[in-house]
């Protein structure tokens, strides 16, 4: 398999066909383990409201079976069929009522659309399951054609196991990871494939927000010409026009996909925003602002420092990745964008007031696109698990009377390696991607392709 010349001049190591269809083949593999590890906790039988049975609060923890997916299926009227937002709201207690989910309104069609043809959590979770695959499933091929053999962290990783069908993120990644393939693979000019990219990840926000920080990189991507400058427009030193251009696609996006649901019911699509806004940092939050400050001071003191201080830690992060960016496009040519992202995710990851287990899906992409040592993939593979179940057997252990305590459970040791091994390692990640290269730097390595040339020929 020899480097080809693409269209737009650039280069790229091809990912045939048929290893392209292997490792969907395999990922589609490790989508079906992940739907039968959650489908565990689904029946025999059912209650009235289509809740399985029998017990199933203390199954879907000791077992680690537990999904978002199934669980919502009650108290969220998605087992009514309610369409979401238009009729909802939010009580004096913070409660959501009338079809109103704490998620953006693509996410929410998704969660109404699973359940169309349920009569049941076990049925909630196989449709649920089978219009999120596909999700999945591009993902793998398009971090194939992207990386190579590298996607395999995605297509078999344990995380993929643990959370692909434990909440509705795989649309998200698709989203995030359709961007990069769209601005390295297309043969348009720089600013029409950000443009087309911008549009994604402003899709990514109407499904979970966090891609819409990936748009200040690209747009300082395009701002600078793309690779080493090469698609500046012609006499210019910034494309300040075509920046701008890119960063109004998304905001566009946003308004265009928000606005209808807006129109229709503004008090149940605002719920959505103010659920979390309102929602308190508590032990089901799994994040350092619990872990770190419980100890030292009060509840609700706690609850409005973590108001202030996450989202002005979590903008710091970004300034700082995005300045370092720019000292490596002052330094290199190039400004890193997809590296710059990848730290503005983990700096995310790291400071929101929640951290919920399944964000580690967000991150495997750029495991995948950016060129670090495997060894940081392993390693938060590794806390990732230790969390992914001991967060559920703590749970159990709490509520069923068995021992809870740092000293003598197993399961609350496991927890707390997997909430300070995530933090010291998303530090740590945040670091080495800014100072990374990533997997679409071959595209532009004239230096790759003579050597496969001369490989060829010999």
């Amino acid at each position: 398999m020899t480097p080809e010349r693409d269209d737009a001049g650039r280069f790229a190591n091809r990912f045939g066909r048929p290893a392209a269809a292997v490792l969907v083949l395999l990922c589609g593999l490790t989508l079906l383990l992940g739907f039968i590890n959650k489908d565990r906790c689904t029946g025999p039988a059912f209650d009235q409201w289509g809740r399985t049975q029998p017990d199933y609060d203390e199954r879907n923890k000791q077992e680690v079976c537990y999904s978002d997916i199934q669980h919502l299926w009650i108290g969220r009227d998605i087992d009514r069929h309610v369409f979401p937002y238009v009729d909802g709201g939010i009580n004096d207690k913070g409660i959501l009522v009338g079809g109103s989910v704490e998620y953006p309104v693509l996410t929410g069609l998704v969660i109404w659309a699973g359940a169309i043809f349920a009569h049941n959590d076990a049925e909630y979770l196989l449709f649920s399951s089978l219009l999120m695959a596909p999700f999945g499933l591009l993902t793998g091929w398009i971090l194939g054609k992207l990386a190579r053999w590298r996607a395999l962290l995605w297509a078999i990783g344990p995380p993929l196991i643990l959370y692909a069908f434990h909440n509705w993120d795989l649309p998200v990644v698709l989203c995030s990871a359709a961007a990069v393939y769209v601005v390295h693979r297309w043969n348009r000019p720089l600013v029409d494939r950000a443009t087309i990219a911008s549009v994604l990840l402003g899709l990514g926000f109407a499904f979970k927000v966090y891609p819409a920080a990936f748009v200040l990189p690209l747009m300082l991507f395009v701002a600078t010409g793309g690779w080493r400058g090469r698609e500046l427009p012609e006499g210019k030193k910034a494309d300040i026009a075509g920046a701008i251009k890119v960063g109004l696609a998304s905001i566009i996006t946003v308004v265009l996909v928000n606005l209808p649901f807006a129109v229709a019911g503004y008090d149940g699509w605002l719920a959505s925003f103010e659920f979390q806004q309102l929602r308190r940092v508590d032990i089901t939050t799994n994040s350092i602002w619990y872990w770190g400050l419980r100890p030292f001071i009060g509840d609700d003191a706690m609850q409005s420092l973590v108001g202030v201080i996450s989202p002005i830690t979590i903008l710091i992060s970004f300034a700082i990745a995005a300045g370092y960016g720019w000292l490596r496009f002052r330094r290199e040519g190039s400004y890193p964008w997809i590296a710059v992202s990848g730290a503005m995710l983990c700096g995310f990851m790291l400071l929101h007031k929640v951290h919920s287990p399944q964000y580690t899906l967000w991150l495997v992409p750029f495991l995948v696109l950016l060129r670090v040592r495997l060894m940081w993939a392993f390693a938060y593979f590794a806390v990732d698990l230790a969390m992914g179940i001991g967060i559920f057997r703590w749970f159990w252990a709490i509520e069923f009377g068995q021992p809870a305590g740092i000293y003598d459970s197993f399961s609350a040791q496991a927890v707390m390696i997997g909430v300070w091994g995530r933090a010291a390692l998303l530090v740590a990640l945040f670091v080495v991607f800014l100072k990374a290269r990533d997997v679409t730097e071959d595209d532009h390595d004239d230096t790759n392709f003579i050597r496969g040339a001369v490989a060829a020929k010999s």
